[in-house]
């Protein structure tokens, strides 16, 4: 039986092969084309390969141990081992010429395209672009997870920092306390070393000057300029000298040389500053003085160059500086000049004032040589004090505020009583207001110009009703800069003011007191005149053919709500005989005041 089975084995797989590796080679062969061109889906030659391989050990072995016959199985071991051999040869060219399309299709154009229109390649195509974006699904997971872990870190290590910080911190506020108390101790003895360096730095500077001042002056009684200056005095020098010989240029150097030492002293720089405006014009001389002030730490080189510029710009610049530097004498001088005549052409009463408050600042600090410390040369110091003294010569009490208030004169009429308004100055408006609250009222414009504003003339009247009581009026204007001054209040006593005023009609009339047989009532003394204004008297003393005054003249009471009217059944008159010659009056005021005893002759 085995002699049999060995010699018979191979004739037996010889007889397989005949019957069944032709049509087994064909379909192996076909297999493999097909695995080929559908290789842009999945590498079919390797897995037909490998599941040729596998059927194929497994069918040798069962004919090995005789688990089935081998007659029959061995087409099937032809069969799977040239589909093995097949797709194993394919997928291994496939492999070493890289075709990711299939050997077929990279040879055949038309497979290729066939690829194409079934959609092989593109179902590849989007199998590969599904990966791909599931790999990136992938990776930014992982990223996001890996920030999740370093955010973490990072906390942790952000809390062990501020632990860190916080215990640095406490060890800081306890040093910085022990250096704060030791600052506090040494605080007093510091203010006190500073004082002292102070008062020494302001002793230097006044030496300094005056050292200055000596030196111009010595130079300047020998004249011509020096060869080769040095010194502040001496630069300050040449610059007189050149400049009164017309010599603008080194006039102007040397200026620059004199401002380089950041003296402070006015004089140098305010005629520096004349000569700059000649020649440059004040832009030119701002532009100079401005460029010197960044670098300069006098006050006085900072004071001119604010000078420089124009009108209200200059005097809110000025007044700033004196704000800053209270106590620098000649600002005050400065500020003066903003109010004075010659600079405005014509001065409101609040021009005069503020120019004289100034000028009095101004003066004030020459007491004890308050001045010298400011001024080199000592000539320019006397100008400016006899220009003050001048001007507040000139402008009198006119800090007195009391000579310079709005003043009202009432006048008593049996309607009412007019108003009128005296002011100090020419008004372009005058306004006024009953009592102590609520609005002004204007009184309008006359229909002519005031010849001093070239404007209408404010009515300068207004009128009450004669049921006014005692109050306060408020009288305010407006000066011909516009500017508002008021309001000023002024008592009003409607029975002092119809006493007053009858008084005043009284004193400057006396001549109508008496009328002896007037309008041919001869033998007939008048005294109505004083009949109207009995108002403002209290009693009359008369005497006739002499001066005794021994006789009273009867008055009927005051009428205040009808003071001029005249009592039906009182006679304005009396009876006198031929022998009277004349009569002989004085008047008792209410006030208590006597007229001077009046003498009148009978014609």
């Amino acid at each position: 039986m085995a002699d049999i089975g060995a010699g018979a084995a191979p004739s037996l797989i010889r007889a397989s092969l005949s019957r069944t590796g032709k049509w087994a080679g064909s379909i192996a062969f076909i297999g493999g084309a097909v695995s080929d061109i559908l290789n842009p889906l999945a590498p079919f030659a390797a897995y037909i390969a490998l599941a040729a391989s596998i059927a194929a050990v497994i069918i040798a072995i069962a004919i090995v141990l005789r688990l089935v016959l081998a007659a029959r199985a061995l087409p099937a071991l032809v069969f799977a081992t040239s589909a093995a051999a097949v797709a194993g040869g394919v997928y291994a060219v496939q492999k070493e010429t890289n075709s990711q399309n299939g050997i077929i299709a990279s040879l055949v154009p038309a497979i290729a395209q066939l690829q194409q229109s079934t959609g092989i390649v593109a179902e590849k195509v989007a199998r590969i672009e599904q990966t791909v974006t599931q790999t990136q699904k992938t990776v930014e997971e992982v990223k996001k997870s890996t920030d999740t872990v370093a955010q973490r870190t990072d906390q942790i290590a952000s809390a062990q920092q501020q632990q860190a910080a916080q215990g640095a911190e406490t060890q800081r506020t306890v040093e910085a306390v022990k250096q704060t108390t030791e600052t506090l101790v040494g605080g007093q003895q510091q203010q006190v070393a500073q004082a002292e360096k102070l008062q020494a730095t302001t002793e230097q500077i006044a030496a300094s000057i005056d050292t200055i001042a000596k030196g111009f002056a010595t130079l300047a009684a020998q004249g011509g300029a020096i060869a080769e200056p040095k010194r502040p005095d001496e630069f300050y020098h040449n610059a007189r000298v050149y400049e009164l010989s017309g010599d603008m240029l080194n006039a102007r150097r040397s200026y620059l040389a004199f401002a380089g030492f950041d003296v402070d002293a006015i004089d140098p720089y305010t005629r520096f500053a004349t000569l700059l405006r000649v020649q440059d014009g004040k832009a030119g001389a701002r532009e100079v003085f401005g460029q010197l002030a960044e670098k300069a730490k006098a006050p006085s080189i900072k004071l001119v160059h604010l000078l420089q510029f124009d009108d209200t710009q200059r005097l809110d610049k000025l007044n700033a500086f004196i704000a800053t530097n209270p106590d620098y004498a000649p600002a005050y001088f400065m500020l003066a000049q903003e109010f004075s005549e010659d600079r405005l052409g014509s001065q409101t009463l609040a021009d005069k004032r503020s120019e004289a408050q100034a000028l009095t600042k101004f003066v004030s600090y020459e007491k004890d040589g308050g001045l010298l410390g400011y001024f080199v040369d000592q000539t320019q110091l006397a100008d400016w004090l006899d220009r003050g003294r001048g001007r507040l010569a000139a402008l009198g009490d006119v800090l007195d505020p009391a000579r310079f208030a709005p003043s009202l004169t009432p006048m008593r009429s049996n309607q009412g009583w007019s108003m009128t308004i005296s002011l100090p100055e020419p008004a372009t408006a005058i306004s006024w207001r009953l009592g102590g609250a609520g609005p002004f009222t204007d009184t309008g414009l006359l229909a002519l110009n005031d010849q001093r504003t070239g404007k209408p003339m404010p009515n300068p009247s207004f009128e009450l009703p004669d049921s006014t009581a005692q109050t306060t009026i408020a009288i305010k204007y407006l000066d011909t800069r516009g500017r508002e001054t008021g309001p000023f209040d002024i008592s009003f006593d409607p029975d002092a003011a119809l006493q007053q005023g009858n008084k005043q009609i009284l004193d400057q009339f006396w001549t109508s007191w008496i009328a002896f047989d007037a309008s041919g009532n001869h033998g007939l003394v008048y005294f109505t005149q004083m009949l109207s204004y009995r108002c403002a008297i209290k009693e009359v003393h008369y005497s006739l053919n002499g001066a005794t005054l021994d006789k009273t003249l009867p008055m009927p009471p005051c009428d205040a709500r009808d003071p001029y009217a005249i009592p039906d059944d009182f006679e304005p008159y009396f009876k006198v005989t031929e022998s009277v010659t004349s009569m002989s009056v004085q008047v008792t005021y209410t006030d208590g005041t006597k007229s001077p005893v009046r003498d009148y002759k009978r014609q």
